[in-house]
């Protein structure tokens, strides 16, 4: 029996391998859906799997390429029209089921998240010792954590490098995206506080929308605002959950933060995967 995530970041199952079939018939379920066997707490894809690979053409097994977004032929991408159809799938964040399936992948890849996590912060709070050095690499130290997470998460091969694929791609647009959301932030905390707090949550998969999209700084903001923006009251919920919960390690035994704070990672990780998904190929 199989479990699969479907568009709309849900699960469903369990199912038979023969049901499994005939949703990749009707193109419910295609090569890189997230799917896990009954008992097992890793996700795979379902081209990774033996008994469905054959169905995809032989060429989606765990060696093939991720699939990209193509941008139109001409033109910049419209953020609006992007938002649209990211938005066109009504997608609602489930906290229950990101929080659980934060968790099971915090359980499944404990050592090297806390050990990435862990570096990564380092990283950023000694950048943030460096004038202006914090504001230019925050989107690409931040960006490359969540994207190594992502990658977990969706039972892709993950190393540590990921995490500073930023170096190399998208570059420009990370930094430009960081200036930009800290600066709208601060901007936001002298009218009053809330448009501050609005931003800082609609603005939580910018650098994701960047790096597994391949958007540009501006429809990666706006992109990220306005889909948040329709579950944003439970983006808020999620974010302060997720930040208790992996704060309890320090609340009780001090370094036991150290082992917990990935949970927060993977938790905003699990919501992303639910309202935005893998880039369409």
């Amino acid at each position: 029996m199989f479990t699969i995530i479907g568009a709309d970041g849900k699960e469903y199952g369990p199912v038979s391998a023969e049901k499994l079939r005939e949703w990749i018939a009707t193109g419910r379920a295609n090569a890189q859906t997230q799917c896990r066997r009954d008992g097992e707490v890793a996700w795979s894809t379902l081209g990774s799997l033996p008994e469905f690979a054959g169905l995809f053409g032989g060429s989606t097994g765990a060696s093939a390429p991720r699939a990209e977004f193509v941008p139109p032929a001409t033109g910049p991408i419209d953020p609006k029209a992007y938002a649209d159809a990211l938005l066109a799938r009504n997608a609602q964040l489930d906290l229950g089921a990101a929080l659980g399936r934060g968790w099971e992948l915090l359980k499944a890849h404990f050592w090297p998240l806390v050990g990435v996590t862990f570096a990564m912060t380092i990283l950023i709070a000694a950048a943030n010792f460096i004038p202006i050095a914090g504001l230019l690499l925050l989107g690409i130290l931040a960006g490359g954590l969540q994207l190594y997470i992502l990658r977990k998460l969706r039972g892709e091969p993950a190393a540590f490098e990921d995490c500073f694929v930023g170096f190399s791609s998208m570059t420009g647009a990370l930094i430009i995206a960081s200036l930009l959301v800290t600066v709208f932030v601060i901007l936001g905390v002298f009218a009053l506080i809330l448009p501050a707090i609005y931003l800082a949550v609609a603005y939580q998969f910018v650098y994701l929308l960047i790096l597994d999209h391949k958007l540009e700084f501006w429809p990666a903001m706006e992109v990220s605002r306005r889909v948040i923006t329709a579950n944003w009251f439970m983006m808020l919920l999620l974010i302060i959950v997720a930040a208790l919960l992996s704060s309890l390690g320090l609340i009780l035994v001090g370094i036991g933060y150290v082992l917990t704070a990935p949970l927060f990672y993977t938790t905003l990780v699990a919501a992303y995967e639910q309202l935005v998904g893998p880039p369409k190929a």
